[in-house]
């Protein structure tokens, strides 16, 4: 089974910047699918950016394209959230979530049912 360990979270100002880690270990596969979701007080959890670990173009909810950023360093077993210019409405619990490619496609980031393995969170709170 694949361990996340998500870190990096806290408190920050509207404006300012924050970087979450998720760091991964175990699995059988050299390449995975990568996602980072959040759940804000009673509401559902949703998907915030994905990327395959193998290659390929990154994926952004529109809430915050072109604002964060989603990176992968294969040497650490590492993928990073970096969040620029958070707003109140990102504050949120932020969880690193992984998953298998599935005819040739990672899951949709709409599809959480498609990640397999989940950290236990961080909580991010923008003030």
């Amino acid at each position: 089974d694949v361990q996340l360990v998500e870190s990096g979270g806290g408190s920050v100002q509207a404006g300012g910047s924050l970087r979450l880690s998720c760091a991964a270990s175990g699995g059988t596969s050299s390449s995975y699918c990568m996602a980072w979701f959040r759940q804000a007080p009673g509401k559902e959890r949703e998907g915030v950016a994905g990327i395959y670990t193998g290659g390929g173009r990154a994926r952004y909810a529109d809430s915050v394209k072109g604002r964060f950023t989603i990176s992968q360093d294969n040497a650490k077993n590492t993928v990073v959230l970096q969040m620029n210019s958070p707003k109140p409405e990102d504050t949120a619990m932020y969880y690193c979530a992984a998953g298998r490619v599935y005819r040739g496609l990672c899951p949709d980031l709409h599809a959480q049912y498609g990640y397999a393995y989940w950290g236990q969170g961080t909580q991010v709170t923008v003030s």
